[in-house]
């Protein structure tokens, strides 16, 4: 079973829905102040650990911290941040620019103001500081910044210290991560009780930093009653995908038993997709693997992948494969999934209209999918047997489901349009890959690295899904749970190359190469 904190940290909420939690756990009789107190006192001794120096015996100058206090319960939680600092010896100074503030927010000032500690009204005033902590505005805000406090954070933002967020950099959406006019860039933003939806957006990374969720100890009940009737966005941790992996094998097993895949890549122009696709379903542990491709690229697929079986296929004056030729006595209905797409071109139109009719899941990419959208055929998927996975990039995806809300600016809505729409699992790659079920249900990959942003890592990732597609056919596991593990891992094989290769040095055969190390 999973322990409280392990369910916390999957969980993701909407703003209406931490809303709605929140006022649970007030009308259960937990008062405002004391949570206030609560989350400031956790948030002051995170700053502390990683940020200031602790003040030592004999120091003459100790850490100057600017606090920037908002009109709401965030500007709360930051005077009582600032005042935990004060009395912890460090040089404190206030930002507070609004004249009508909480109750509860207007009292933690006036507190300050007898401490002696000073308080600012305009940005001219600021003396300097060694970091700052933004509490101008947590979640809910939906409105454009407008001057003065606009032109406000764009200032504070040319300042060279490092800038520390409470729950959200001030002037993001807290669900879409659009920005509102302007918003604070910071260092590192403390996201408080559960993980926002902002936290997943792609627009809004460059604005977060170092992301850190901040438990406060939620009732578990109290989330579960607002999330229940919902579609559950989570995120995918190393527990949970490490716990959709079809290991340990059972002691007695055969190669059949461990999954059969079929891929369909490749062509004269595009060899190198075919290689890079049978890596990665390499590195997935499938037991079997077949690979169509022309024939003229057989023997180059059999001296780098001499384990697999290798069907040469007829090919087309261009280098397609022109149809699939497989061995005597073989049909679709013989393997266990069915991947198809990587370097295929989209003179290969015929063969991926023969796997949409096949009743395997079926796996589609790149070429596959640019085939699909040509022939404009999304609505046909609804009527197949199998599970269908669709792994677009963000061209793809606009190309696929035109009419589905722009997936640069809510990626989450538009997955989950784009999987009722199409009846198949859909994973839209991205800074912060997001998967969705046709019930809506989404997964997201919380981290990646920009070193994947490279030509052929696409391709691992159809190998490795579709290997482990292959198993979860003949295990029972989830198809939904082992997309998202699948991109979880591709995700992190790429994170530990980048780490001792740095980002440059990470090339997708590079990639294929550390997808067993990353599961270590």
């Amino acid at each position: 079973m999973q322990n409280k904190q392990e369910k916390i940290s999957q969980v993701v909420v909407t703003a209406g829905q931490m809303r709605d939690i929140e006022e649970r756990i007030f009308a259960a009789g937990m008062p405002v102040v004391a949570l206030m107190e609560k989350v400031a006192g956790l948030i002051a001794r995170r700053i502390q650990d990683i940020a200031l120096n602790p003040l030592k015996k004999g120091d003459s100058v100790p850490s100057r911290v600017g606090i920037l206090v908002g009109p709401g319960h965030n500007g709360g939680d930051a005077l009582v941040v600032a005042r935990e600092l004060h009395f912890r010896g460090y040089k404190i100074w206030i930002y507070s620019p609004f004249s009508k503030l909480k109750e509860l927010t207007s009292q933690h000032l006036q507190y300050a103001q007898s401490l002696s500690i000073p308080i600012y009204q305009t940005i001219e005033q600021l003396p300097d500081s060694d970091l700052l902590i933004d509490g101008l505005f947590g979640y809910g805000l939906e409105k454009n910044l407008t001057d003065p406090i606009a032109s406000a954070i764009n200032q504070l933002n040319e300042l060279p210290v490092p800038i520390y967020s409470i729950d959200l950099p001030s002037g993001l959406h807290t669900d879409t991560g659009v920005v509102l006019g302007t918003a604070i860039r910071a260092t590192h933003t403390f996201c408080l009780g559960l993980w926002k939806l902002a936290f997943f957006q792609d627009q809004a990374l460059e604005y977060l930093g170092k992301a850190e969720l901040i438990d406060f100890d939620i009732p578990l009940a109290d989330v579960e009653a607002v999330v229940k009737d919902a579609p559950r966005i989570k995120r995918i941790t190393s527990a949970t995908a490490l716990a959709t992996l079809p290991l340990p094998r059972p002691a007695v097993t055969h190669k059949y038993k461990e999954g059969h895949l079929l891929l369909i890549c490749g062509s004269r122009r595009y060899a190198g997709g075919a290689i890079l696709t049978g890596l990665g379903a390499r590195a997935s542990g499938v037991g079997m693997l077949s690979i169509a491709v022309p024939e003229s690229l057989k023997s180059l697929l059999v001296l780098h992948l001499p384990e697999a079986l290798i069907v040469g296929c007829p090919e087309t004056e261009t280098g397609a494969i022109a149809h699939l030729q497989l061995p005597e006595k073989t049909d679709l209905s013989f393997f266990n999934a069915i991947a198809c797409g990587p370097g295929l071109t989209r003179d290969a139109t015929p063969i991926v209209e023969q796997v949409i009719e096949s009743e395997r899941p079926l796996l589609l990419d790149a070429d596959g999918l640019n085939i699909l959208a040509q022939m404009g055929a999304i609505a046909t998927l609804k009527e197949r047997l199998a599970i269908t996975v669709l792994t677009p990039h963000t061209g793809e995806f606009e190309r696929l489901f035109p009419d589905v809300a722009d997936a640069k600016h809510d990626r989450v809505k538009a997955v989950q349009e784009a999987a009722a729409q199409s009846g198949a699992v859909v994973l839209l790659k991205g800074a912060r890959t997001a998967i969705a079920n046709p019930q809506g249900a989404v997964w997201i990959v919380p981290e990646s690295t920009p070193a994947l942003a490279r030509g052929g890592s696409g391709d691992v990732l159809t190998g490795l899904l579709g290997g482990l597609l292959a198993q979860a056919a003949t295990k029972h596991i989830p198809v939904e749970d082992i997309v998202a593990t699948a991109a979880w891992w591709h995700s992190q094989a790429g994170i530990l190359a980048a780490q001792e290769r740095t980002e440059l040095g990470v090339d997708a055969f590079t990639l294929t190469q550390y997808l067993v190390k990353a599961l270590s």
